[in-house]
Formats: structure tokens, C-alpha cells, sequence
């Protein structure tokens, strides 16, 4: 389950599409040359951990290992993994390097000369990252302000909110579509707020930390900058 130079995006597009709850791998992160990143799936999104390759040792977490062997047998016996955000993941599936596909193709019967006018430079794959994220948030109330935590998934160009993690149908899921901004919010009496702003309703939002509050305000804010980049691509297409 050590997939050397995946990256990032595939990691998550692997584990998303064919992985499950506690599906993991181990991976080289891009970051430096000393770091490797677990990707673990949880429900609905992919979280990254560090782990540092010391030359001596191995360091995840508070646990510190000698050999790749110690470092495996750990993972090897299912370890709970609690991050900064409160989730809690369970190490389950190790997704192994080499999987086995059918060897299922379909012939090629026509291939058509119809003229488009599009060139090369027009086949440049455009897709969309799949960045995600989830945790807890306290959410103030749109009627009564009073304040209650809710588990909150962000996967694609949808955030959506629960009663708690175990829940399985949200309450609301937001459209980022319909967003026009996010930012930091200072209005209320609670520290690391922010704010959702839609045509119809604010959304005020707290975390637990400062971080989590930055780490979802950059997360939020880079999905509306795709969004607006691929409404202006579209925009300019039509134009034209």
C-alpha cells in the first residue's frame, strides 16, 4: 500500500472512487523530501497525515518507529486516528499498489473525421480538484441565534451539514455555486468565526481553532475562485 509517486489529487480520486470508509495509503508527499503522506478516506472526503522519515526513524504522530517493519505492524493493527479537527478514522483497508482490473475493451468500429475546428491546445484537461474537507463547526441559528455544533462536509462545489458525524442525510447542503463570499467574521462574542454570505442568508460559522477556521476559510474561497474561473471560461466559450 505504498504507491511511491502518487500524488495528492490521485491519491484522493483513488480512494473517493474506488476506496471505503478507513481505505488508506501511504504515499511520497510533495512537500519534502523527509515527509510521506497517509491519505485515509473517511465518509466523504480524504484526510492527509505526515509521516517523517528522521534517517534513523520513523515519527507519526507521538509514536516514533525504528524500522519500516515497526512502522507497518502499527497500521497493521488498525490504530485510531483522532486529528486536530476531531475526526476520528479508523485504519481499515490498506489500498494496495497493484490492483487487478478486467481485461474488458471495446473495439473500435468508427472513428469518425467529422470537422470541429478545435486543435491540440483544446484537448488540455480543465477538471476540477477534488479538494475536501469535514468537521465539527458551531453554526448560529437562522431564526433563534442560538449556537449548535454540526458535522460539516464539503466535497465538490457542495457544503453540507449534519446533526452529528453518525447522521446520514444532512440537514441542508449549500450550493458554493450560489456563494459570494467568505470571510472571517468578527461580530459576534465567539472567537474563530466566519462567515458564508448567499443572496438569501449569512451564514455564520465557528471552529474550534483559529487554524481550522483558516483551513476552511482557504479551502472555501479557492473552491469560489474555481467556480468564478470556469463561469468566465464558459462566459468566454459563448462569446465566441
Amino acid at each position: 500500500w505504498y504507491h511511491d509517486n502518487l500524488t495528492r489529487h490521485a491519491a484522493e480520486a483513488l480512494l473517493l472512487s474506488n476506496g471505503q470508509d478507513g481505505s488508506y495509503l501511504l504515499r511520497k508527499s510533495n512537500e519534502r523530501e523527509d515527509l510521506y503522506s497517509l491519505s485515509v478516506r473517511g465518509k466523504d472526503s480524504v484526510k492527509h497525515f505526515h509521516v517523517e522519515h528522521t534517517g534513523t526513524s520513523f515519527k507519526f504522530g507521538f509514536n516514533e518507529f525504528y524500522s519500516l517493519k515497526e512502522l507497518v505492524m502499527h497500521f497493521a493493527n488498525q490504530p485510531l486516528i483522532g486529528s486536530e479537527t476531531g475526526t476520528l478514522i479508523v485504519l481499515k483497508h490498506p489500498y494496495p499498489q497493484q490492483v487487478e482490473e478486467p481485461s474488458i475493451y471495446e473495439s473500435v468500429r468508427v472513428h469518425t473525421a467529422m470537422q470541429t475546428g478545435r486543435t491540440e491546445s483544446d484537448l488540455v484537461p480543465n477538471a476540477p480538484s477534488l479538494g475536501t474537507k469535514e468537521g465539527y463547526l458551531v453554526k448560529q441559528g437562522k431564526i433563534v441565534k442560538s449556537w449548535k455544533t454540526r458535522w460539516f462536509t464539503l466535497h465538490r462545489n457542495e457544503l453540507k451539514y449534519f446533526k452529528d458525524q453518525t447522521a446520514t442525510e444532512p440537514i441542508r447542503a449549500l450550493d458554493l455555486t450560489e456563494c459570494s463570499a467568505v470571510q472571517f467574521d468578527y461580530s459576534q462574542e465567539r472567537v474563530n468565526c466566519f462567515c458564508l454570505v448567499f443572496p438569501l442568508r449569512t451564514y455564520y460559522l465557528c471552529a474550534k481553532t483559529g487554524i481550522e477556521a483558516d483551513e476552511w476559510i482557504k479551502i472555501l474561497r479557492w473552491k469560489l475562485s474555481q467556480i468564478r474561473k470556469q463561469l468566465e471560461e464558459r462566459n468566454a466559450t459563448l462569446s465566441s
